[in-house]
């Protein structure tokens, strides 16, 4: 609800800081949501998850949006928003449970994730937009860096899992790049629409697959996994997700990805006490480069062509 850092108390966020703001808790909340899945997972049926996750995140939002004096958005729109959040929540969401459940881990789902804002920039690309070639150099060694990461620890798979891994973030990149481009409602109903479309494919897709009674067998620790995921993975960090497509470049939207995988370890380190070998030593200082390009590679680029002039002299 990066929307909402333009407070109605007297206040008000400058652009940089709303910024920051949604770029940090896209960062770190995120980088805690695969291992709040893997503990989801364990007992709660995936598609029902998302589904009801998604489903009442979208009503939440709905009440806001209308609160704030949003309008209900158009047919059109509405059009608009199933095709995004059948790409987004229901195709990527459940392709990273699928994935999850069939052998792929959070360290290893969080690396592959890393590929989606290479393909944002293609779409973006393709559709006429310019990249920088500082977004590029960043966008390599973001994966490289979070290739390293995946050096740490034991991350088992299987050729399903890790056909659903890559296919994740492939659907959420389609669905970021056409979020920026189609006709959609206010920020807030936008969000709204597109979790509501989402979480009832989910739903039709649940009563079809799973057991009806399957939710009876979910215990509290995914129950509090999963609130987790709707507070504070949907709610809070894909509104500000949602906030800076629309409000950055693509290459600093999809920046997130390099940094979750460090979350991730971290977390896995102090919750799941997981044991570091080193890698992640060579693998940091990558994907800070990765970010300093893709923020402020044509600053940098400039500075260091300012300074490799001839100095005049008397």
């Amino acid at each position: 609800m990066i929307s909402a850092l333009n407070i109605q108390h007297g206040w008000r966020l400058s652009p940089f800081w709303r910024l920051m703001v949604a770029l940090w808790l896209v960062y770190i909340v995120w980088g805690t949501t695969y291992f709040a899945i893997g503990i989801a997972v364990q007992s709660f049926p995936p598609l029902w998850m998302n589904a009801t996750r998604f489903t009442l995140a979208g009503v939440i939002m709905l009440a806001w949006a209308l609160w704030r004096g949003e309008k209900l958005p158009s047919w059109r729109q509405w059009r608009n928003a199933a095709v995004v959040g059948g790409l987004m929540v229901f195709g990527a969401m459940n392709l990273v449970v699928f994935a999850q459940q069939h052998g792929i881990g959070s360290g290893l789902m969080a690396t592959v994730v890393t590929t989606m804002p290479m393909w944002l920039a293609l779409w973006t690309r393709l559709g006429g937009e310019r990249v920088p070639m500082t977004s590029w150099i960043g966008l390599v060694l973001g994966v490289g860096g979070a290739l390293l990461l995946a050096m740490e620890g034991d991350f088992s798979a299987s050729w399903l899992g890790a056909l659903a891994a890559f296919g994740a973030p492939l659907c959420w990149s389609v669905g970021s790049y056409a979020s920026r481009k189609l006709d959609l409602p206010g920020p807030a109903m936008a969000s709204a629409t597109e979790w509501l479309a989402g979480g009832l494919m989910g739903v039709v897709a649940a009563s079809l697959i799973e057991p009806q009674n399957a939710l009876s067998n979910v215990t509290h620790e995914a129950w509090l996994a999963w609130w987790y995921l709707l507070v504070f993975g949907t709610l809070i960090a894909l509104n500000a997700y949602l906030w800076l497509l629309q409000n950055t470049t693509a290459a600093v939207a999809g920046s997130y990805s390099f940094v979750n995988p460090a979350v991730a370890l971290v977390v896995g380190v102090l919750i799941g006490k997981e044991v570091l070998t080193g890698w992640v030593f060579l693998a940091l200082p990558l994907i800070g480069g990765a970010l300093a390009m893709i923020m402020y590679g044509p600053a940098i680029v400039a500075w260091l062509r300012r300074q490799s002039r001839p100095s005049g002299g008397a």
